[in-house]
This record gives structure tokens, sequence and C-alpha cells, in this order.
């Protein structure tokens, strides 16, 4: 201090030394819990760091590991990821789906609505329902049955015969085969046989026809066998004589 133009120094003691920095700590604290009460009334308040009064530019890079913390949205709102675009969970928009950060497509969750052409094949559905349109019922049955053809007529078929001799030279033993390879039975008919007188030198000297009865029934496909016994009038072979049934013919319906 100054006094009456001389220069005098004043000498603080340790005790008021020590007062008067806790006082300069407390201004300190003081200023900046003013500046954080101060910042918190609009849209939050910050304090600035580094040394105040310091002229030229301040190095105000990070020493340790930064955290970045988003600011808060307006009043009412949250944020909205910046992954997501599109609208709000539980309402439909018209514009284009959502996308990624990269502005690919995000595959949607929400199944896509059923076709309106689609068939269910849930319990209680019915063919055609849903799609207007209608399935026809079969069709019913014909009652009248279809006309079968009529079955094919006899068809008769015979070998040649097969003879042998008899108890007596005006007789013989005559076997035939017949066959019948049509669609309906043979009800009746007669076989005709004609029977030569032969000579003691071969000669023919006459030829004789005898009738017989089929051996009905023959049936369809069926095929049977049947031997007669062919005589006939004594005196016409005489004594050196034999006959022999080389023909015949058959009638039948």
């Amino acid at each position: 201090m100054l006094r009456h133009g001389t220069l005098r120094t004043t000498t603080w003691s340790p005790g008021r030394r020590r007062a008067l920095a806790g006082a300069s700590a407390a201004v300190v604290c003081l200023g900046t819990a003013l500046g954080a009460c101060a910042g918190s009334g609009g849209g939050g308040g910050y304090v600035a760091v580094g040394g105040a009064g310091r002229p030229g530019p301040v190095d105000a890079s990070p020493t340790g590991s930064v955290t970045m913390v988003p600011l808060d949205g307006p009043k009412g709102g949250g944020t909205t990821p910046p992954d997501t675009v599109g609208p709000p969970s539980g309402t439909t928009g018209s514009g284009p789906g959502p996308a990624q950060a990269d502005g690919s497509p995000v595959a949607s969750s929400t199944p896509d609505p059923p076709s309106p052409t689609g068939t269910t094949t849930g319990a209680g559905a019915s063919p055609g329902a849903g799609d207007g349109r209608t399935t026809p019922a079969p069709a019913p049955p014909d009652p009248t049955p279809a006309p079968t053809a009529p079955p094919a007529p006899a068809a008769l078929s015979w070998g040649e015969p097969v003879t042998a001799d008899g108890d007596q030279r005006w007789c013989q033993k005559v076997t035939v085969d017949f066959r019948n390879s049509g669609g309906t039975a043979v009800r009746s008919g007669s076989v005709t046989f004609g029977t030569h007188v032969i000579g003691a030198l071969g000669i023919d000297w006459s030829t004789v026809r005898t009738s017989e009865a089929l051996p009905v029934p023959i049936g369809a496909g069926a095929r049977t066998d049947h031997t007669w016994t062919v005589c006939l009038d004594a005196w016409r072979v005489p004594l050196g004589m034999h006959i022999e049934t080389r023909d015949l013919s058959v009638r039948w319906k």
C-alpha cells in the first residue's frame, strides 16, 4: 500500500492465505452452479470449459473415451431411429415402404392380404364360395341303360365222318364231331348221311341217304361229338358187298 508517497509491503500470514484460497474456490463453485441453473431454462444449458482469459485458440480436444448423446426432440415426441422410415405402427401409408439406411427396402412383417380369387380350404368352405363362381351340380345318371347288341346267331361246323363196321354187313357206326362258334345255342336240326354200296371189285353201285336228329342243344362256343348206327335194307347189300358212309349234310336252327 502507498501512503504518503512511501511504498509499503503487506505480509500475509499463512492462515490468511489459506482463508483467501478457500474463498476463491467458493466463488468458482458458485459461478458454476449459477451457469448450470441459467442453462436449464429453455433447451438445456451447458457450461463452457477451458482456460478463462487465456488469449489465442483453445484446444478442446477430448482426452478420453467419448459417448455421443442425441439431442432431445420436440416436446411430446421421441426421436425416430435413423434406420427406419415410414408410417408409425398401426397406420397404413400409401407412399413407398420403409427403407434401411443404405436405401434398400425393409421386409415387412405384415402378411399380404389373401387373393380375392383364392380357394378356401378351411372347415365350412364350399366350392366357389367367396369368388363369385358357382360350381354346377353333377348331372344325374341316365335311367335308361344303353342298348346292348343282340347275340350272334349259332354257327355250327362239323368234321369228316369217322366210320366203323357194324354187327351186320348192311350197318355201319358213324361218328361226327360238331362245334358251335356262334353266340346262340343250336336248339334243333338234323344230319343226313350219304351211304354208298360198294361191290366186291370196289365198284360204287349206289348211294342211299338217311337222316338222323342232331344231338341238341349245342351251346354257344360248345363242342361235342355223337355216334349213330346207320343201316340200309339188307337186300340192298348182297353177299360179298359192303357199305361206306362218305357224305353228310347238316341243317340246324
